[in-house]
This record gives C-alpha cells, structure tokens and sequence, in this order.
C-alpha cells in the first residue's frame, strides 16, 4: 500500500504538537512532586528573574523549584532531545529503522567505564569519577567499533554495524565479569545501567550542554545528506555525495553527544528508537522534517517519562529506563504494526 506525502501544513501540525507537549511536560515536570508548586507560581517567579513582576514562591519553595527540578527538566531535555536526534541521524546513516544511539557501542562501554567506578568505588554509593569513566569508555567502544568495521575505502554500514556487535558483546562480558567479582556492587551496577535524573545538578548539565548542541547541530546539519543516503550509498557517491565523509561525521557526533548523556543520566532505552520512528510515519521519510522534530519529541517524551518515574511510587523512585521500557515497548510495537499496514 503506497502513501501520499504528507502536507506541509500537517507537518506545522506536528511540529507544533511536539512542541505544546514539551511545554506541558516541562511545566508538568515542575509543578509535580512531594510539595506541589502552582503553574502560576512557577510562572510568575519565572517572569520575576526577567524583572517582570514579583515572585510569590516562599524560600523552600524557590529552593526546591531551582535547586532540584528545574536542572533535573533541563538535563531531561537535553538528553531526550540527544537520543532522538541520534537515533534519527543513526538511522539514516546507516539505512537500518532499528538503529539506535547505542548501536556502535555505546551503551557497552559506558556500562562498563560505570561498573569498573563503581567496583572500585571503596564503599561510595556514586564516585564522583563514574562520569568521566563512563564517558571514556563509550568514545573507546566507538573508536574501536571504528578501527575494525569502519577502515578501508569499500567499508560499507553493514560492516560497521557487525563491528558494533561484536566490540559490545566483548564489552558487555568484561562488565559481567566485573560484576560478579564484586557481588557486593551489583545493586548500584543495575541502578546506574537502568538510568536517572534523581542526581540532575546545573554541574551536570553544564558539562553535558556543548555536547548535545554540537552534536544536535551536527545532525541537524547532515539531514540534506541523509536524505540523499536513503537512495544507497553507491547512488549518493554518484551524484558527488561524499558518503564515507558523512558516516564519519554523523557517527562522531551522535556518538559524542550520546556518551555525554549517558555518562550523566545512565543508559535510557527506546527514545532514540521509537521517537524518530514514530516522527517519521507522522511526517514522511525527509530527515530535514524527521531530526529537528525528533529533537523536541524526544525531550518532551523523557521529561514525561521522568515525571512518571518520580511520582508513581512516590516517595519511591522508579529508574527511568524502566518507564521509558514500560512506554516505549507498546508504543514500539503499535509503529511497527502501522508501517507494516501501510507497507512502509
């Protein structure tokens, strides 16, 4: 069964919908918890710091707005927006719909830079160098991942894919051996891996903004390119496309941009596969519609999947991962279902 393209103005629709459910979810994500927050509050103490009014937020109030939620929404955002847009740029690259930000390996090496902190760790809950090693070892899974799939002139997606599997499954057995030898570490090991912004500080996103900007505006940047890989890459080399070039680009971006929210959130499955999947069956096959609409979706869907993550249990905390499984999966499963009617 064949489509028509979708209309410019529902593609307006659609983008104007993402970003009215970024609002709300941001909104919702602050005024939400344990001591509620009144939107107008929140609001109003917003237009206080841009000297437009007085803020009527008590001192605890402020502190718990500015201290605790709100770089928690922010660096919600930022990664939400990063695994979408990756998600999208990888699975553009690489003509696979299941491509996803961890595919090269990130995931595997950042799951084990944490679990090597944590082993190590002396007894801390979460050393203060969980980051940093997490970090490290998802750029080194991607730069091996590199090195064996990605040399030579005729190294194609399929290779670096193939690559990628391999480099993980070495990595994801080096974690479980760490794991095992210190049993006392599996809990923190598994609370990390599964993802959270309970630790959200203005440090932590600072550290991860240039990233994700770099790496967003990267992606966005490349979505012309993409659309002209969609045809195969030996067809894009003839209309003068540069395609070894661009996979390099786009992976390096992607992949740094990933690393930098994974090491300060933990791994959070299914945003970069579902939210550019769903994008696309809701505006067609463009990447230059696809990416920047991923990016507003995929925030607003981790932000929403935070909120739920932090209330559902309350006081309890569920690991966000679990939320974004618990949501992703069916929904997941619905795309599939629909492209498959629509023969897409």
């Amino acid at each position: 069964m064949i489509t028509s393209p979708p209309t410019r103005r529902r593609v307006v629709v659609v983008a104007v919908g993402a970003a009215t459910l970024l609002v709300a979810a941001v909104l919702g994500g602050l005024v939400i918890g344990p001591t509620p927050i009144g939107v107008g509050h929140v609001v109003g103490d917003v237009l206080s710091h841009l000297g437009l009014g007085r803020s009527t937020l008590t001192p605890l109030q402020s502190t718990i707005l500015w201290q605790l939620r709100a770089p928690r929404m922010v660096l919600g955002v930022l990664a939400g927006a990063m695994l979408a847009v990756a998600g999208g740029a990888y699975q553009g690259v690489f003509r696979n719909p299941l491509a996803d930000p961890y595919l090269l390996g990130v995931a595997a090496g950042a799951g084990l830079g944490a679990t090597f902190a944590i082993v190590h760790s002396g007894g801390l809950a979460t050393p203060a160098w969980t980051p940093l090693l997490a970090f490290a070892g998802a750029l080194a899974a991607v730069a091996a991942t590199w090195l064996v799939g990605g040399r030579g002139q005729r190294a194609n997606s399929s290779t670096l894919i193939l690559a990628g599997v391999a480099v993980s499954s070495l990595l994801t057995s080096a974690q479980t051996f760490l794991q095992q030898s210190s049993s006392n570490s599996i809990a923190r090991v598994y609370i990390w891996l599964l993802g959270s912004l309970a630790t959200a500080s203005w440090h932590s996103v600072v550290m991860v903004l240039p990233y994700v900007v770099a790496g967003t505006a990267t992606c966005l940047a490349a979505a012309r390119a993409l659309d002209v890989m969609s045809v195969g890459e030996d067809e894009s080399r003839s209309l003068g496309l540069p395609v070894r070039r661009v996979r390099l680009l786009v992976v390096l971006a992607s992949s740094l941009g990933t690393a930098a929210v994974v090491s300060a959130v933990g791994l959070i499955g299914f945003v970069g596969i579902i939210v550019p999947r769903l994008v696309r069956l809701l505006v067609g096959t463009s990447y230059r519609r696809i990416l920047p609409i991923s990016v507003v979706g995929g925030a607003a869907f981790l932000v929403l999947c935070d909120t739920i993550a932090r209330t559902v249990l309350a006081p309890s905390e569920l690991p966000i991962g679990v939320v974004t499984a618990l949501v992703g999966a069916p929904v997941f499963v619905i795309v599939l279902n629909v492209r498959r009617a629509r023969g897409a």
